[in-house]
Formats: C-alpha cells, sequence, structure tokens
C-alpha cells in the first residue's frame, strides 16, 4: 500500500536587515493523519512514511496525537514577506538546516521558540523526516537547552520534537547522553506547567525508559517521586504517560525495590479499582506495571493489601466447560440456602432467578446478609454471567499480559475471589491447579479468606483433594493449608468433610515433604488439642468483643473443635497412625511437632491411644529427645560442640517446639498404665535430663520439666524437694530462668513481686548451685532496680538474694555496676526497717 507524503507549507519572512535573525514561521500545515498511541506490551511505531518494531518486551511512547496547524504563533503579516510554498518532501529538507540554526543561542527566544515549533511539526512526517534533523550535529543539544525557556510553547515543542527523536532506537542514546533526563527533571519541578509540557516531557522519559540502562537511571533519580505524584494530575493524558514510564521501570527487577519503597502501588492501584474513573489506557499502563511488581511474592502482598487479586488467564476455550445451575433456587455461593421470597412455582429453568436475585440482592432492603456475604453473590452473578455469555477473558486476552511463561490480570477483589472460584468448577486441568495457587496466594488475611469461604472456594477445593492430578492436589493442598489459619474457615473445612482425603494423602509414602508438611499443617489445626481447652475460657466476650475467641466465627456456625465432633472411626487407621509415629521418628522437627500434636490429640480416643501404644512409641519418643543437639550438660565439651554445629536461632526455636511437643504427648500417655509398664522410664528420665540443660527456649522447658516430674513421681519412692536431683535440675534450670525472666519482662509489679518472694524462697532452701544460676541469667540488675521500686516485703527479698549472691567475690563487679551501692547507701541513711541488711550488705561489696 502507497503512502502519499505529507506536505508542508511554510511562510518565510526575510528582514531587509542583514543583521536581523530569520523569523520562522510556526504554522506549518500537514494533511498526514495523527498517529494513535497503543498502549501495549508489543507496540509498533507507525507514521506516515514507515513503520518498524521495537522490542516487544519494552514500551515506546510514538508520536504526537495531534498535528493542529494552529498551534504555533502567529507572525505579523505587516513586517513579513510571503515566499513560494514548496513540497516538504522535496524542497523542505533545504530549510531543516535553516531551522537548526535558528536554535542557536544567539538568536532571539522567539525566533528559536519559532523555529524548535517548526522542527517538531516536521519530525511528525515520520523517520525520513528525523534523520535529516539528525544530519545537523548539536540539533539535539540545542533543542534540550530550549527546555529551560520560560515559554510554555517553546518547552512543549522542545518536548515533542525530543519524543519524535527518542522514539527512533538509534538516537535514544543519544537523546540521553545530550542531558535529557536531567533537563526534563529541572522542568518536571517547575511549579506551574501546562499539561501539553508535562505530557510532552513524559512522553520522552517513556521514549527513553525501553533502554534498560536508562531505566536505572531515571528509577534512582529524582524522577521516580515526581512520576508517583503526576499520578493524580487533574489531566488524564499527564496520568497515561506517567503511568507509560512506570511500567516500562517495572520490566527491570532491579528497579522493584525501589519502586515499592516510594510508594508505588497505591496509586497504581486505584486506577484498578471499581469505585476510581479511568480510562483504557491507564488502566493498561498500571495493570502491566503491578503485573511485574507482582512477580515478588511480598510485593503481591501489599497488592492484595489494595483491594487486587492476581488472577490466572486461563482462556475464553476453557469457560465452555461451565455448567449453571439449572432448575434450581437461589442460594448462597457456599451452599447454604439464601431466604429469599419465591415468587414462582418452582425454581426457574434456566437459572434465572438466581441471577436476578445475585444483581439485586445489594439492593434488596428485605434480604438481610452480611456484607460478605452480599459481594459474594454480586461477585459470583457477575463472573458467572460473563461466563455464560462468552464474554469472559476477551479484554484480557487482548492485552496480552504476561509475566514469565504465565499470564496472569488483575481484578478488583470482589472479581478475583469469584472468578476463582469460577475456574475451580471447570474441567481444564492446568487451569484448576492455576487457580488453586491463586487462592493460596491471595489467602493473606482474615478479609480474604473469609471472602472465598464465602465464595464457596472450600467445598471446591475438598472436592479436588482426590483428583487424579498431581499439580491439582499440590495447589488444591497448598490453597486450604493457608485458607485453614483462619480458625472460622478452618471450621468450614471441617465441616466439608476434609479428614479423609487429606488422611488418604498422608499415608502415602511417596508424598513429598512440602506436601507432608503442609497436610500436617491442616490436621494440625483441626485436630489441635488446646483449642478445646481455649474455647472453654476465652469463648465468651472479650474487651468488648461481640465475639470471643473463635473471633471469625459467624453467629450460625455450631460447630465447635471439640473431639466429640470428631468421628473416632475417620481417625483410627492403623496405617495413618503408623504413618504418624513414622514422622515423629525421623522428619525435620517443624513436621515432629505437628505429628506429636495430633498424636496427642489423638490419645483421647481410648482405640487411637491402644493403638499408639502398641506401634513402638518409645523409639519414635527416643529419636525426638536423643537428637544430637541434646548431648549432655552444658560443660566445656558440650559448649564446643554447640559452637561447631553452630545451629541458627530458628533451628535452635524448632528442635524446642519439636521437644515441648513431645513432652506433651508423654505427660499424656503416662496417663495410661499400660503405656508405663512398656518404657524404660530411667532411659526416658536421663534423655529429658539432658533435654533440660540444653539451650533450647526457655518457654519450650515447660512441658520438659512438668514431664520429668511426672516419670519421677511414677518411678517409686523419692527423696521429696530440692534434695531430689531431679528437682534441683528443674529449679536451675527452668524455675529459675522463668523467674528471672518475669523479673525482667513483666509490666506487672505484682508478678515481679511475686517472683521475687518466689526466688528468695528457693535460694534460702539452699539449693545447689542456686545463686550461680541467678547470676548466669542476669538476674543482679533487675534485682537492684526492682529493690528501688518495690515495697518493703520485696525490699527484704531482694536485700536477702543480693547478700547470698554477695558470698560469691565473682559476683561483686555485676552487683556494683548495678548502681547496689547507691541503693544501699540511701536504705540506711533513711532508717528503713531493711537498713541492717543492706548495712550489711554494704560491708561485704568493694565500695
Amino acid at each position: 500500500m502507497s503512502i502519499t507524503s505529507p506536505h508542508f507549507k511554510f511562510n518565510l519572512s526575510i528582514s531587509q536587515n542583514p543583521h536581523q535573525s530569520f523569523l520562522l514561521p510556526s504554522h506549518i500545515k500537514s494533511s498526514s493523519s495523527s498517529t494513535i498511541f497503543k498502549s501495549s506490551r508489543t507496540r509498533r511505531f507507525q507514521t506516515p512514511h514507515t513503520s518498524y518494531s521495537v522490542n516487544p518486551k519494552l514500551r515506546p511512547v510514538v508520536t504526537r496525537v495531534s498535528n493542529s496547524s494552529d498551534s504555533g504563533r502567529p507572525f505579523d503579516d505587516a513586517t513579513s514577506q510571503k515566499v513560494s510554498d514548496f513540497e516538504a518532501s522535496r524542497s523542505g529538507h533545504s530549510y531543516v538546516g535553516l531551522f537548526i540554526r535558528m536554535l542557536g543561542l544567539d538568536n532571539d527566544p522567539l525566533d528559536r521558540e519559532q523555529a524548535v515549533d517548526a522542527l517538531w511539526k516536521y519530525s511528525l512526517g515520520g523517520k525520513k523526516c528525523i534523520d535529516e534533523i539528525m544530519k545537523f550535529r548539536g540539533s539535539v543539544f540545542l533543542t534540550i537547552n530550549l527546555l529551560k525557556s520560560e515559554s510554555s510553547v517553546a518547552c512543549e515543542a522542545a518536548a515533542g520534537l525530543l519524543r519524535q527523536i527518542s522514539s527512533v532506537n538509534i538516537y535514544r542514546d543519544l537523546v540521553a547522553e545530550s542531558g535529557a533526563i536531567e533537563e526534563i527533571t529541572s522542568l518536571l519541578i517547575r511549579p506551574s506547567l501546562t499539561f501539553e509540557v508535562k505530557e510532552q516531557s513524559l512522553c520522552v522519559l517513556s521514549n527513553l525508559s525501553v533502554e534498560e540502562r536508562l531505566r536505572l537511571q531515571i528509577a534512582n533519580s529524582d524522577l521516580l517521586l515526581l512520576l508517583i505524584k503526576l499520578l493524580d494530575d487533574d489531566e488524564m493524558k499527564v496520568k497515561e504517560a506517567a503511568g507509560s514510564v512506570l511500567a516500562n521501570l517495572a520490566l527491570s527487577d532491579s528497579n522493584h525495590k525501589t519502586m515499592v519503597e516510594a510508594g508505588v502501588i497505591p496509586p497504581l492501584a486505584k486506577f484498578l479499582r471499581t469505585d476510581t474513573e479511568a480510562s483504557k489506557v491507564i488502566r493498561k499502563e498500571a495493570q502491566s506495571a503491578l503485573l511485574e511488581l507482582a512477580k515478588d511474592d511480598y510485593y503481591k502482598i501489599l497488592l492484595i493489601e489494595e483491594g487486587l487479586v492476581v488472577v490466572p488467564l486461563v482462556g475464553a476455550a476453557a469457560y465452555k466447560s461451565f455448567k449453571p445451575s439449572l432448575h434450581s433456587w437461589p442460594s448462597l455461593p457456599d451452599g447454604s440456602e439464601l431466604n429469599v421470597k419465591q415468587t414462582s412455582k418452582g425454581p426457574s429453568r434456566f437459572g434465572a432467578s438466581e441471577l436476578l436475585v445475585g444483581l439485586h440482592v445489594e439492593d434488596d432492603k428485605n434480604t438481610k446478609l452480611e456484607e460478605a456475604k452480599k459481594n459474594a453473590i454480586v461477585g459470583r452473578t457477575q463472573q458467572q454471567f460473563l461466563a455464560r455469555i462468552g464474554a469472559i477473558e476477551l479484554e484480557d486476552e487482548s492485552n496480552n499480559n504476561q509475566t514469565g511463561n504465565r499470564k496472569f490480570t488483575i481484578l478488583p477483589w470482589v472479581d478475583g475471589v469469584a472468578r476463582l472460584v469460577l475456574i475451580l468448577e471447570l474441567e481444564d486441568e492446568s487451569a484448576i491447579a492455576k487457580a488453586a495457587e491463586a487462592i493460596a496466594d491471595a489467602s493473606v488475611s482474615e478479609h480474604m479468606r473469609t471472602s472465598f469461604k464465602e465464595a464457596g472456594a472450600v467445598k471446591n477445593l475438598v472436592r479436588l483433594l482426590d483428583y487424579d492430578s498431581e499439580p491439582i492436589r499440590l495447589g488444591v493442598v497448598r490453597a486450604l493449608e493457608r485458607l485453614s489459619i483462619s480458625n472460622d474457615v478452618c471450621q468450614k473445612i471441617q465441616a466439608e468433610g476434609v479428614l479423609k482425603p487429606l488422611i488418604r494423602s498422608l499415608k502415602n509414602p511417596d508424598a513429598s515433604e512440602s506436601s507432608t508438611h503442609m497436610i500436617l499443617n491442616i490436621l494440625g489445626r483441626i485436630l489441635d488439642p488446646s483449642k478445646e481447652m481455649k474455647s472453654k475460657f476465652f469463648d465468651a466476650p472479650v474487651n468488648g468483643s461481640k465475639k470471643g475467641w473463635n473471633e471469625a466465627r459467624t453467629s450460625n456456625s455450631n460447630l465447635t473443635f471439640s473431639s466429640q465432633t470428631i468421628q473416632e472411626g475417620d481417625v483410627s487407621d492403623s496405617t495413618f497412625l503408623t504413618r504418624l509415629i513414622e514422622i515423629l521418628k525421623a522428619s525435620p522437627p517443624v513436621l515432629q511437632t505437628k505429628a506429636a500434636s495430633i498424636l496427642e490429640f489423638l490419645t483421647a480416643f481410648e482405640s487411637c491411644r491402644e493403638k499408639i501404644i502398641s506401634l513402638d512409641m518409645e523409639s519414635a519418643l527416643d529419636s525426638v529427645f536423643r537428637h544430637k543437639f541434646f548431648n549432655g550438660k552444658e560443660d566445656t565439651e558440650s559448649e564446643t560442640d554447640f559452637q561447631e554445629i553452630e545451629l541458627q536461632t530458628l533451628e535452635i526455636e524448632e528442635y524446642g517446639l519439636a521437644v515441648s511437643a513431645t513432652s506433651r504427648l508423654l505427660t499424656r500417655l503416662l496417663d495410661s498404665e499400660h503405656f508405663r509398664k512398656t518404657i524404660n522410664a530411667s532411659r526416658l528420665t536421663n534423655a529429658l535430663r539432658n533435654v533440660l540443660t540444653s539451650r533450647i527456649p526457655l518457654q519450650n522447658k515447660d512441658w520438659v520439666a512438668a514431664c520429668l516430674v511426672k516419670l519421677n513421681s511414677l518411678s517409686g519412692p523419692t527423696e521429696l524437694g530440692s534434695e531430689n536431683p531431679i528437682n534441683t535440675e528443674v529449679i536451675l534450670y527452668e524455675t529459675i530462668p522463668r523467674l528471672i525472666e518475669q523479673i525482667k519482662d513483666s509490666y506487672s509489679l505484682e508478678e515481679r513481686e511475686t517472683a521475687v518472694l518466689e526466688l528468695n524462697r528457693i535460694i534460702s532452701e539452699g539449693v545447689v548451685d542456686s545463686t550461680r544460676a541467678v547470676a548466669a541469667q542476669g538476674g543482679i540488675f533487675p534485682l537492684v532496680k526492682l529493690i528501688e521500686e518495690g515495697n518493703d516485703r520485696v525490699v527484704e527479698a531482694g536485700l536477702a538474694i543480693l547478700y547470698n549472691l554477695s558470698m560469691d567475690v565473682e559476683n561483686h563487679p555485676a552487683i556494683v555496676a548495678a548502681g547496689a551501692v547507691p541503693t544501699l547507701r540511701r536504705i540506711v541513711l533513711s532508717e528503713r526497717r531493711q537498713w541492717v541488711r543492706a548495712l550489711h550488705l554494704l560491708r561485704t561489696l568493694p565500695t
């Protein structure tokens, strides 16, 4: 197809004064049509002369949208003489050099303004015209210099000319190296700019940001904050141009952290919400930028917090398998009945009654529903309607947004949640797996988890647990694991009958460690022995709340986590119990913790308890308690071994949690006489004593100490009190550290006073090494501080403890450094009841 070259008409005035500069007209008439700005992942730059493609990952901004011929400044016809017209395609090139000379710094500002305006309009003719301009050295430098002009017309024309030049790949680096980015930054900082100047300047940046190197330069300058600020501009074209630059910057992963820290997500997210009016262009730019940022899981969470959900594009063809409910009464998305007035004798043949209810549920004042249920109905109705008419994903597919090899789109959370649940009902296995993974990624807050429950995701996910496809099962397990974090959703998952399919999945010995971990997490939340106790004590309203411990539980929910709601036959399978014990024997500490907790819950059932005891439970307990980390008392040798192992803090906490959960299980099992007869009590006692002296966190030693005491009491008559070596170790390694921590960290003065009195009682009984344990736990400093603040009983107990500590000369520097001397002197000088003990303590210290 032939393309006619544009025709330009120049009105050239030549002054009779040889010293007077040339005056160039600004109205250059062009018959060519304007080029349309296309905002897509792959952009094609088109002009009346040429058409060429750029990198499909890059997003250059192309020609000026308007080429009105009367945008320049008028000329004084009285002082100008009209010269013959000529065609730009032939003789127009000969005037380019004249125009560029007119850009010289020694020319009149008005002449420079008219010259750059003429060159800008000439450059709209396409790449050939731009090449002609670039034949003259210094044209770019002179054009950039005009960005400093105080004239809006000159700045707009200069930016427009740079926009045209930078749209050509070979000239982009020259524009940037000539200082365009710095000058545009200074220009955009000006307090009052016309939207035309802003638009043209931003389009230059958009063209330059096609290059990776220049994207980094723009993102690491003051321009980033300016771009984010311009997203709130009153003019839509400015917003679109700013969004285009940000979309290009987001193509570089190295820019993501800088962009997110600058706060780019909230202003971009508002363009994709339904409550904000925005053009298609800015929506596409915002979506493109946010999809790039959403590659990072943390940034995806920030996106979800803004009310948006990342949804996979599965193709419009996949929705052909969607089968709407026909011949059915209206119902809620989660399957429960919707209480609406039935106006017909029977359900609608084609589901129209359900559709009409969904469309008008927000306006129906007679239907009393919670906001979450209304949103679920509205979202389901909209997405099912689009699927039934074949309009779903049509616009999204045309955008062709991709991250990696997978396609995604971004929807407001109401539509996004409903779309994901709808995909779960399709027949396409790949689509189902993607939807399950997306549900897991989006379940990051109580609001989102509840939204998925109300939208009917739970019943579909439970149904898919027995699906033949491994990717689907993994995605479904991951989604259920994330959803089960919510107590309310966890109850719903249990009510949908998830135990049997989960137990079947866990019994598979070939299951991956990640899958096993997620299944144990779900089972651990359902079969949690502590939840029944919590529900008994914390189910009443707390601090004015209308709901108790299960804060998210709906008012009509009668479910409970009591063992009475679990059928004994569902969990008494021998293979299942054997699998749990195998996990307890040889697995990472995280899995051991979950397995021990589930086994503790199952010991409430007699048949389960007997099977557990008969399955070599002692060896499983021994494998946890005799880990290489618990290799004896903390003498010099064990200290060296510990340093050689170089366990990180997280690993130590994981081992502590595993030991604590296993100790709770052992305490439960010790109630069974059959179990007590089958174990080697002395072997377990020695193992627990090693655990007690290890460096696991203090809060994990309470059940270890309780289990030791119970084992000791069941082994027969023993010495009582502190004379018993086991009791002594419990005091030294659990009781004293706990009391010191209470004195240090408790906000309650009463609790701190109680701890000091208990600590004084222990030391006064003469427990071996008790004073050394107090000093080793850093108890001297908080004791001195409490003596200054406490009442007479606390002061007396604190002085008694310090006096016993002062018997060891090694503690004197710590006592003096804690400020005990001034405190003791004040007590003596004030002649308080404890002044005699304070005086004795002063005499023992090096004062």
